[in-house]
C-alpha cells in the first residue's frame, strides 16, 4: 500500500492539469469519481483503476481503466507525490496487468477453460525495465510452446499463437469510443520483416544462439517475462542469458559499442539543436544517450559481475558507480538528469497523449512548462540546459577523437595498403588496425587475432587485385562484424590462397553474394574445390543431396536451406568469376528450387499425412509459372506456384483427424509454401507467389484438377491464359502431371473463352507501366523493349495463332520464328535481356549504372567488348523488341 497524499497538493495539481493538457481534462470529465477521490484513491491506484468494471467485456473494462490510471499517474507526478521511479513503476504494472488480461481473454475466447499455458510475453525496452513513460508504447515478444499451447480441434499451434497474438493486439490497441490501452509494437522479434508474430519458444532460443545481431544483445539487458505463462518466459530468458551475458571480459565488445554508439549519433540535424524542437529522447544528451552509456558497460562487465544486471536505468548507473565501473559523479550526474529529462517528457506528453519526445514551440512550450510548474518555456530550457550539456561532455567520452594521423607503429600497414592499390589508404588503414586489435567480436580472442596475422598479407593482396579494392575492403570488414567467430574462416584462406582472390572478386563486384556472406560465412566452404564452379546437377541429383541422411521434419527444412544457399551462391560466383553462361546459370537456379520443391513438398505432405492420413485417389499437384515454368530463375526470383489436387472435392482424408478434401489441401498448401518460405535457424528459401492461382487472392490456395480445368476453360482472363504458356507441373505423380499439362495444353490451343487478346495484352501492359515503371536505366525487364514487352509479345503470338507452346521462351520463338509469326531477331533479344538480368540481380540489383569494374564485369558476362558494347547491343534489342511488340499490336 502506498502513503495517503494531501488532498489540497493533488487539487491544485488538478486544476493545473485541467487548465494546460486537453486531454487531461478529459479525462477529469469522464471519471468525474476518480478526479474528485483522487488522493486517497492514490494510496491503491492499480485497485482503484479497475474498481467496480469486471461486468464490463474485456476491451471496455481495459479501457476505463486505462483512463483512471492515466489521470491518478498524471496527478501523483504533477504534484509532486510520488518520485519518477514511482510513477514509471505503476504505468509499466498496468501495462503488465493489462497485457496479462488481454491474453487471458483471448485464450479464453478461443478455448473455454483452458489453462493460460504455453504462451508468454517479453517484455523489452521499457516495460522491461520497469521504466514506461507516460504515453509510451510497449514492445513484446510473443512466444508459445507447441506442447502445451492450448488449441482447438484439428488446428495447428502456430496457427492458434497468432490468432491469439492478434486478439491480444486488437484488445490493447483498437481504438472504439473508449480511446485505446496501449500501442502495441511487435517488431522486436526475431526477424520480424517474415516471421509471424508469435514464435515457437525452441525457435526462438536458436535463433537468438546463432543468428542475432548486436543490438538485440543490449534490448536483452531489458527483458522480463511480464505475462502469460511466466515459467515459459523464464525459461527463455535463462536459455539465452549466454547470449546477453558473456563470461569473458569483453572488450571485444567494444564494436558493438561503437556500433550502438554510431546509431545514437547517426540522426537528422532535426531534434539534436538544444531549444523548440529538441528530441528530449533522441537528440545530443538525451535520454537515450543516459541508457545507453549505462548499457554499454553493462555490455563490457556484466558477464562477470551480476550485481551489474539491473534492468531499470537509474539502479544500473547507481550498480556501476557502485563498483567503480563508472566515475560515481557521472553516475550522480546522469541520474538527475535523467530524471529531470523523464519528468519533462511526461508533461510533453500530458498535453495531448501522445507519444512525443519534442519540446514544442511558441505557446505550446510555455504549455508543458506551466504544466510542469515553471513559468514559461525559457525557464524551462534555462533548467534543462546543465542537464542535457552535461550528459553530452559523458557521452561525448566514449567515442574517441577521430584524427586522420596515422600512429607510427601504423605506417607500416599504409605503406603496403598503397602499395597494394588502395585509393582510400587512410580509411583502410584504421579498418585493417580496427581487425587487429581485436575490435569485432569474432577477433576478440587471442587465436582468432594471429590466424588473421597468418594471413593478412596474403588477404591484403588478394584484396588490392581485385577489380575495386576499397569496395572489397568495405564489405570484408561488414561480413567480419557479423560473425561470432573469424577463426575457421581465416584458416579456409590460409589453407586456399586462390579462395581469397575469389572472395575479394565476390567482395568487390557483387553485393547480393556479399550480403550473403554477411550472413553466412560458411558459404564459402563451397568455394574450396573447382566443382563450385561447375554446372549444377539435374534435378533428381539434387534432390538425392537435400534427401540424403536421416533427418526429421525441422532438420529436413534446415538441410535444405543450407543446400540452397550454398549451390546458389556458387551458382552466382560462377557470373562473378566469368565460369559460367549466365544462361546456364539460370537454368541451374530453376534445377535447384525445383528439386526444393520436390523435397519439402514431399517432406510436407508426409509430415501432414501422420496426423491427417490421406485423401483416397487424389494428390496434390504443383504447377510452376513464370520464370519457374520456364526453367530460367535468377538470383532472387520468386516462385510463381499454383496449387491443385486431383480426386473428388467431396472426399475426405482417412487419418486419425479427418478432413474434407478442399480443407485437406488448402492446409497441405500452407504448410508446403511454409516450407518453402519461412526461414528457420539456417535462413530463408524462397519467396512464394501464389497469385496466379484461379480467382487470384480472392479465390482459395487450392483448387481441384476439375475445378482448375473449368475455370481455365469457362472464366480466366487474357492475362492468366498469357500465363499459363509457361505453365509447368514440378510436383505430383506421372499421372498427375501428365492430367494436369493436357489441360494446361486443351486450353492453349483453344478451349477458352473468345477474347480480343492483343486488346487485353495493350491494357494490360499499359497498366503495368503506370504503376510499376521501370526502376533504372538498366532494368532489363520493365524497361520499354525490355523482359515483359518481349514475353508479352510472344505470349500473344501463341495464344492467337494456337503455336509454338512451350514453357521455355526460346524454344516458343523458334517455333514461331519457323512459322514466320515473329523475327529470328527476337531470339538474339530474349538471350541479352536474359543474360543481363541474371547478371544484374548480383552485381546491380538496383539496376543503376554501376561502377566501372562492374561494367566490364556485365560486359564479360554478356560476351561483349565493353560497356559501349553493352549499351549500344541494350538499345539495338529494346528496339527489335519494341517493334515486334508494336507489330502484335497492330497485326492483331
Amino acid at each position: 500500500m502506498m502513503a495517503t497524499v494531501d488532498p489540497e497538493t493533488i487539487a491544485t495539481a488538478l486544476v493545473r492539469a485541467c487548465e494546460e493538457s486537453p486531454f487531461l481534462r478529459l479525462a477529469a470529465q469522464r471519471e468525474p469519481e476518480t478526479a474528485a477521490n483522487a488522493a486517497a484513491l492514490l494510496a491503491d491506484p492499480l485497485a482503484a483503476a479497475f474498481d467496480g468494471l469486471n461486468d464490463l467485456p474485456v476491451a471496455a473494462r481495459l479501457r476505463r481503466a486505462r483512463w483512471r490510471l492515466a489521470l491518478l499517474a498524471a496527478l501523483a507526478d504533477l504534484s509532486g507525490a510520488w518520485p519518477l521511479e514511482q510513477v514509471v513503476g505503476t504505468l509499466t504494472t498496468f501495462a503488465d496487468r493489462a497485457l496479462e488480461i488481454a491474453i487471458r481473454a483471448a485464450i479464453e475466447e478461443r478455448t473455454p477453460g483452458a489453462d493460460v499455458a504455453g504462451f508468454t510475453a517479453i517484455a523489452l525496452g521499457k516495460q522491461g525495465s520497469g521504466e514506461l513513460n507516460y504515453s509510451s508504447d510497449i514492445d513484446p515478444i510473443l512466444l508459445f510452446d507447441p506442447q502445451t499451447l492450448p488449441t482447438r480441434p484439428r488446428e495447428e499451434p502456430q496457427e492458434a499463437a497468432v490468432r491469439i497474438g492478434k486478439r491480444v493486439v486488437e484488445l490493447l490497441q483498437a481504438r472504439d469510443g473508449d480511446g485505446y490501452v496501449l500501442r502495441v509494437d511487435l517488431r522486436l522479434r526475431p526477424s520480424s520483416e517474415v516471421t509471424p508474430i508469435a514464435l515457437p519458444v525452441e525457435a526462438a532460443i536458436g535463433y537468438y544462439e546463432s543468428a542475432a545481431l548486436p543490438w538485440e544483445r543490449a534490448a536483452f539487458i531489458r527483458a522480463r517475462a511480464c505475462a502469460g505463462d511466466v515459467a515459459l518466459g523464464e525459461r527463455f530468458l535463462a536459455a539465452i542469458a549466454p547470449f546477453v551475458w558473456r563470461r569473458s571480459l569483453d572488450f571485444g565488445a567494444i564494436a558493438e559499442i561503437r556500433g550502438i554508439t554510431a546509431r545514437i549519433r547517426d540522426h537528422h540535424a532535426q531534434g539534436q539543436a538544444f531549444g523548440p524542437g529538441y528530441d528530449l529522447k533522441r537528440g545530443r544528451g538525451g535520454i537515450r544517450e543516459i541508457e545507453f552509456f549505462a548499457q554499454i558497460h553493462q555490455l563490457i562487465h556484466g558477464g562477470r559481475d551480476p550485481a551489474l544486471r539491473a534492468p531499470a536505468t537509474l539502479d544500473a548507473l547507481a550498480a556501476l558507480g557502485a563498483a567503480g565501473r563508472i566515475d560515481a559523479d557521472d553516475a550522480r550526474v546522469l541520474a538527475d538528469a535523467y530524471r529531470r529529462l523523464r519528468t519533462v517528457e511526461h508533461r510533453a506528453q500530458m498535453i495531448d497523449d501522445r507519444q512525443t519526445h519534442t519540446l514544442p514551440a511558441g505557446d505550446s512550450l510555455d504549455r508543458v512548462a506551466r504544466l510542469d510548474g515553471l513559468a514559461d518555456g525559457t525557464a524551462l530550457l534555462a533548467d534543462l540546459r546543465p542537464h542535457i550539456e552535461a550528459v553530452g561532455r559523458i557521452y561525448d567520452a566514449l567515442e574517441p577523437e577521430s584524427s586522420d594521423r596515422l600512429p607510427d607503429a601504423e605506417a607500416g600497414l599504409a605503406e603496403r595498403l598503397a602499395a597494394a592499390g588502395f585509393a582510400d589508404g587512410p580509411s583502410a588503414v584504421r579498418r585493417v588496425a580496427e581487425w587487429r586489435s581485436g575490435g569485432y567480436p569474432a577477433l576478440r580472442s587471442a587465436p582468432a587475432r594471429a590466424a588473421l596475422e597468418d594471413v593478412l598479407p596474403g588477404l591484403i593482396a588478394a584484396l588490392g587485385e581485385a577489380p575495386d579494392p576499397d569496395a572489397a575492403l568495405l564489405r570484408l570488414d561488414r561480413m567480419l562484424g557479423k560473425l561470432p567467430s573469424a577463426i575457421n574462416f581465416f584458416r579456409l584462406i590460409d589453407a586456399r590462397p586462390q579462395l581469397a582472390r575469389l572472395l575479394a572478386t565476390v567482395l568487390a563486384l557483387a553485393p547480393t553474394l556479399a550480403d550473403a556472406l554477411g550472413r553466412r560465412v560458411e558459404l564459402l566452404d563451397r568455394l574450396i574445390d573447382a566443382s563450385a564452379l561447375e554446372p549444377v546437377g539435374d534435378v533428381a541429383e539434387i534432390v538425392a543431396a537435400m534427401r540424403a541422411g536421416r533427418l526429421d521434419y525441422e532438420q529436413r527444412l534446415d538441410h535444405v536451406r543450407r543446400v540452397v544457399a550454398e549451390t546458389r551462391f556458387a551458382l552466382g560466383v560462377q557470373i562473378v568469376a566469368g565460369a559460367r553462361d549466365p544462361l546456364e546459370v539460370a537454368r541451374g537456379y530453376s534445377r535447384l528450387a525445383e528439386a526444393a520443391i520436390e523435397t519439402l513438398a514431399a517432406a510436407a505432405t508426409e509430415e501432414f499425412e501422420r496426423a491427417h492420413g490421406r485423401v483416397p485417389d487424389s494428390e496434390l499437384v504443383i504447377l510452376a509459372l513464370g520464370r519457374l515454368g520456364g526453367g530460367a530463375l535468377t538470383h532472387a526470383s520468386d516462385l510463381d506456384l499454383v496449387y491443385l489436387f486431383t480426386g473428388d472435392h467431396a472426399a475426405e482424408s482417412d487419418g486419425k483427424r479427418p478432413l474434407g478434401a478442399v480443407h485437406y489441401y488448402n492446409r497441405l498448401a500452407q504448410r508446403v509454401t511454409a516450407a518453402l518460405s519461412v526461414p528457420t535457424a539456417s535462413g530463408p528459401l524462397y519467396p512464394v507467389d501464389t497469385r496466379l492461382r484461379p480467382s487470384g487472392n480472392q479465390g482459395p490456395l487450392v483448387v481441384s484438377l476439375e475445378g482448375f480445368r473449368r475455370y481455365q476453360t469457362e472464366s480466366a482472363w487474357t492475362w492468366e491464359h498469357m500465363a499459363l504458356t509457361r505453365a509447368r507441373p514440378v510436383f505430383g505423380s506421372r499421372e498427375a502431371r501428365a492430367a494436369t499439362q493436357a489441360i494446361v495444353d486443351a486450353v492453349l490451343n483453344g478451349a477458352r473463352p473468345e477474347r480480343d487478346i492483343a486488346a487485353d495484352a495493350a491494357a494490360m501492359r499499359a497498366e503495368m507501366r503506370a504503376h510499376k515503371p521501370a526502376q533504372g536505366p538498366l532494368d532489363a525487364k520493365l524497361l520499354d523493349g525490355g523482359l515483359v514487352d518481349l514475353e508479352f509479345a510472344v505470349h500473344v503470338r501463341q495464344l492467337v495463332h494456337r503455336t509454338g507452346f512451350s514453357p521455355d521462351l526460346a524454344a516458343a520463338i523458334r517455333v514461331l520464328a519457323g512459322e514466320g509469326r515473329v523475327s529470328d531477331d527476337l531470339g538474339v533479344a530474349l538471350e541479352l535481356l536474359t543474360r543481363l538480368i541474371v547478371t544484374l540481380r548480383l552485381v546491380a540489383p538496383d539496376a543503376q549504372e554501376p561502377a566501372p569494374p562492374t561494367k566490364a564485369l556485365i560486359a564479360r558476362a554478356l560476351g561483349l567488348a565493353d560497356w559501349d558494347a553493352v549499351v549500344a547491343a541494350l538499345d539495338a534489342v529494346r528496339q527489335t523488341v519494341r517493334a515486334a511488340w508494336d507489330e502484335v499490336q497492330g497485326d492483331e
